[in-house]
């Protein structure tokens, strides 16, 4: 039976197109032993059944292919949480913690606000505040099935009952009107970018990644829906594009919102904008 030393090795070499092949190998690795990377470490010369032999040459076949590790292992960290992922869901980006970190900064700690996150793919943006917020009273939508049980099972792993989940395109199926905030993460790459077809976007589902000729489709119909759903002094916070921020603010001008703003992300790219409405 070969050992992790060698099936380390085996893996790096089979997904060398990869920037992080080692770290790859050993994600792959840990997830199909069930254990932590400080363990594999620790035991190289540690002889591997063959049934797990096989799963882990599986996982480097789909890695060699392109797969996102998240799909593989089914779990991506955000927010120092470790949420399931799967291919219903987009896998969160380090991009999102800043949108829930601007968000948390107007969302008052210990008040009964109350919060949508729409287009909530892994409930990622939902679960991180609402745990940061205990209080609040959080609702998160999406549209598929497949991404809501994920959402709901994500939330229920980290012992979180703020947070009703709802299928819905956007708004559409919402009857209540008073959120004090909206916090949304919607598809805004265009949808002839050159992205689309490399790296893990490939296999993610296009619906949340693509919006129109200028990926700005949904913030759009966001900006225009999000007042009828707000209260009086209500804030609408939305990530965007590195290169969008200044036609959000346009966009966000032009529908009769105020005291808009825009955060940098971690890589000094305009990011998040958020904006007041006044009924």
């Amino acid at each position: 039976m070969p050992t992790i030393r060698e099936l380390l090795s085996r893996g790096q070499s089979e997904i060398r197109f990869s920037d992080t092949a080692r770290l790859d190998a050993e994600l792959l690795l840990c997830s199909v032993m069930n254990t932590e990377r400080a363990s594999i470490y620790s035991r190289p010369e540690l002889e591997i059944p063959c049934q797990e032999v096989d799963a882990y040459h599986s996982l480097v076949t789909k890695r060699a292919k392109g797969w996102p590790i998240a799909y593989l292992t089914g779990h991506k960290e955000f927010w120092s949480l470790d949420l399931q992922v799967n291919e219903d869901t987009l896998i969160p980006r380090p991009e999102t913690e800043c949108l829930v970190a601007c968000a948390l900064e107007k969302i008052p700690a210990g008040e009964a606000v109350r919060i949508i996150d729409p287009g909530t793919g892994t409930g990622a943006i939902a679960i991180a505040i609402a745990r940061e917020r205990p209080q609040c009273r959080m609702v998160a939508t999406d549209i598929s099935d497949g991404a809501l049980a994920i959402a709901a099972s994500n939330a229920k792993r980290h012992g979180l009952e703020n947070i009703c989940f709802i299928r819905s395109d956007w708004f559409s199926a919402i009857d209540y009107q008073d959120f004090d905030f909206i916090v949304c993460n919607p598809p805004y790459i265009r949808c002839n970018d050159k992205h689309l077809q490399q790296g893990d976007v490939r296999f993610e589902p296009v619906h949340a990644l693509s919006a129109g000729d200028d990926g700005l489709h949904h913030i759009r119909q966001i900006i225009a829906q999000a007042p009828d759903y707000l209260t009086d002094n209500g804030w609408l916070l939305l990530e965007h594009g590195y290169d969008q921020g200044q036609d959000v603010r346009n966009l966000l001008a032009c529908s009769g919102y105020s005291d808009t703003s825009t955060c940098r992300d971690f890589a000094g790219n305009e990011r998040v904008t958020s904006a007041q409405y006044h009924a």
